[in-house]
């Protein structure tokens, strides 16, 4: 499974044309991250001189620069030194609480290929720039920097001289001018390019500036360039390495449709993408900790071993990562994967296991299992929100879930607090999908409008909606004469909480008179109805609250990516194709295109807050759909000779957790 797979499994559940509304954008100006290069936490001076030999330091806790498995290998001949493989200047990463020792296997479960987002979340965040373990900032990373020209029109991307594949193969600027003009601009492999690479509706270039420098250039400034670069949005680049690559890719191959052909592939497109897999195709070079040794459809155990030309040290200059190797054990039934980790089996996790009803389950098992909890600060806005489809094919639904005063009524009829007592175990608050309070961009009245149980004003908006007629049974006539009558389509086995929250929603709903029909389906099922724009209603959570997230992901603001499918897929569309398809927006809705438009090419950040908050006025005042309430705190497991992960992590996709927190330096010791 790609990146683009396991960003399509865990945010977009969307097509890639879908993908390319993405917004991505953080409040460091593109200036101050341009020179982070000398932050403390990430620096590209090692602390100590390398060696090639693996020699061992002196004094207490010390090591050798080099792995005891890898330095067996150097002695035998069968791998260069390990100063040959560590680029000129590599990235010194500062453990979060001590200097590791080398040695031992992390082992954590996975659902399968459907859950490619985990191996992503642990091996696979490698960008050019990273976010900061806060998430506050962006950081280097592959790149040893980037810096700005001519007013955020220009970029230039500065590589690690002598930075080497997997493989051993240089690293240079030749693979990504491959990777973006051959792969990424290549309409029969990319239909529309990834949006971090667009200014206005039209892609920069690229140009190689020497072995190890790239400039691109944009026609319009493109204010979110540096801080894309830090998202999982930005892997695509570095995963088309072209002495391997461009064997499968016609340009460069006139025959790549007979490979395709040998290995019962449609045509070189299909073939290429499939041997870009990285947790399928064991064979790809990678710039991973660790390099696949069995992989999805290889048995139940998916393996992971240390990569010898990672190019990252500690502050002494002993390569990393610490630990040997990863295991990830295929559970298909989430239950069996607590008991996994209350028995000890799990070293450190939060994916699938990490779910309110587990946690007592979870709290039980941790002198058994020798592990703690550490804990979860969410991004998302919302925990379950109802997105009725505002472009429903059917006229009459269409005229219903578009009246305000109905949406405004449902809301005030929805008691939160029974939902927060019964299915959250008192945990979270009544909120509407709106920027956190721990955002710049938080707006209180926007947070908690209409989140108030009251009755008498649910049904005072529903009756001021024209709605007023009823039927025998007390419910609700529709323009078309017929009971509004909806069903509300939900997920199973991703958020256990709700389907329970749903028929409580369904039992508030019919004290006001609108009946409803919750539809418990397979994901699977969810994401094609939900993709084609077939269903009535929709439950998802909201993300993009927390931080600077408002700024990177404007889903549920506006239609515009991802998630917006789940309310206005028509829209959505008409924004993505400027206008070529799916149906022309109000004008309210074309407003926010226009400012996210100015947002991406304003490099003058008190400005672009403003139009930020303009176009989040807009939203509030729109009320696009029906939240529940805010996302409460999750948690990990981590066992207690499993050292250097924080106590507290941010959690959210475009973070993605935990990468950044650099699992390479995770370590593992009685001690």
């Amino acid at each position: 499974m790609t990146s683009r797979a396991w960003l399509h499994n865990e945010v977009t559940r969307r097509n890639l044309l879908r993908t390319s509304g993405a917004a991505l954008l953080v409040t460091a100006s593109a200036a101050s991250v341009a020179s982070a290069t000398g932050c403390s936490f990430l620096s590209t001076d090692p602390g100590s001189e390398r060696n090639g030999n693996g020699d061992q330091g002196s004094g207490p806790g010390t090591k050798g620069k080099e792995a005891p498995m890898l330095a067996a290998l150097v002695k035998d001949g069968k791998l260069p030194p390990v100063a040959e493989r560590l680029p000129d200047e590599p990235l010194v990463v500062e453990p979060n609480d001590r200097i590791g020792v080398y040695g031992g296997e992390w082992n954590s479960g996975t659902l399968g290929p459907s859950d490619g987002a985990w191996l992503g979340r642990t091996v696979g965040y490698e960008t050019f720039m990273r976010w900061d373990p806060q998430f506050q900032k962006v950081i280097p990373n592959v790149a040893k920097d980037i810096t700005v020209e001519d007013g955020g029109r220009a970029y230039v991307v500065t590589l690690r001289k002598g930075m080497k594949w997997s493989d051993g193969k240089p690293f240079t600027a030749d693979d990504l001018v491959f990777a973006y003009d051959d792969v990424l601009l290549n309409t029969d492999l990319f239909p529309v390019p990834p949006p971090m690479y667009l200014s206005g509706d039209e892609p920069g270039e690229i140009e190689k500036v020497d072995e190890v420098t790239v400039r691109f250039t944009f026609a319009q400034p493109n204010s979110l360039f540096i801080q894309s670069n830090a998202t999982p949005y930005a892997l695509d680049i570095l995963e088309f390495p072209k002495h391997y690559m461009q064997q499968f890719h016609k340009k460069y191959n006139p025959d790549a449709d007979q490979l395709a052909e040998d290995e019962d592939q449609a045509s070189w497109v299909e073939l290429l993408l499939l041997k870009a897999d990285t947790w399928a195709n064991k064979d790809v070079p990678r710039l991973h900790g660790w390099l696949a040794r069995t992989v999805f459809g290889e048995g139940t155990r998916y393996i992971y071993d240390r990569n010898p030309y990672y190019w990252k040290t500690d502050p002494e200059g002993s390569q990393l990562p610490y630990i040997d190797r990863l295991v990830y054990r295929h559970i298909a039934d989430p239950q069996v994967m607590v008991l996994a980790a209350s028995n000890g089996e799990i070293d450190m996790q939060d994916r699938t296991i990490n779910t309110l009803q587990n946690k007592p389950v979870l709290a039980r098992g941790r002198a058994k299992g020798n592990y703690t909890f550490f804990d979860e600060v969410p991004s998302d806005s919302n925990a379950c929100v109802v997105a009725l489809n505002l472009n429903h094919p059917d006229p009459a639904k269409r005229e219903v879930f578009n009246n305000k005063d109905f949406r405004i009524g449902l809301s005030y009829a929805i008691n939160r607090q029974e939902i927060i007592d019964s299915v959250y175990q008192r945990q979270g608050e009544p909120f509407q999908v709106a920027p956190r309070d721990s955002s710049p961009y938080y707006d209180e009245e926007m947070a908690k409008q209409y989140t108030d149980y009251d009755v008498d004003l649910a049904n005072e908006h529903l009756d001021r909606s024209g709605f007023t007629e009823r039927d025998g049974d007390g419910f609700r006539l529709g323009p078309d004469g017929k009971r509004i009558s909806f069903g509300v389509e939900v997920p199973t086995a991703f958020r256990a909480e709700w389907p329970d929250t749903m028929q409580l929603v369904r039992s508030h709903w019919r004290e006001v008179g609108v009946d409803i029909q919750v539809k418990n389906e397979d994901r699977a099922l969810f994401d094609e109805r939900t993709d084609a724009g077939q269903h009535d209603a929709a439950v998802w959570q909201a993300e993009g609250g927390g931080w600077i997230e408002p700024l990177m992901r404007t889903d549920w603001y506006f239609p515009s990516a991802n998630e917006s499918t789940n309310y206005a897929p028509q829209w959505m569309l008409w924004y993505q194709t400027g206008g070529k398809d799916g149906e022309r927006p109000p004008a309210p809705v074309r407003r926010q295109m226009e400012l996210y438009q100015q947002v991406r090419q304003t490099m003058d950040e008190a400005e672009r807050d403003r139009l930020l908050k303009e176009l989040l006025t807009i939203s509030k005042e729109f009320f696009y759909h029906i939240g529940t309430i805010l996302m409460p705190q999750s948690y990990g497991i981590v066992k207690n000779n499993f050292h250097n992960v924080p106590k507290s992590v941010p959690q959210s996709f475009l973070y993605p957790t935990p990468g950044p927190t650099n699992p390479e330096q995770y370590f593992i010791t009685d001690e």
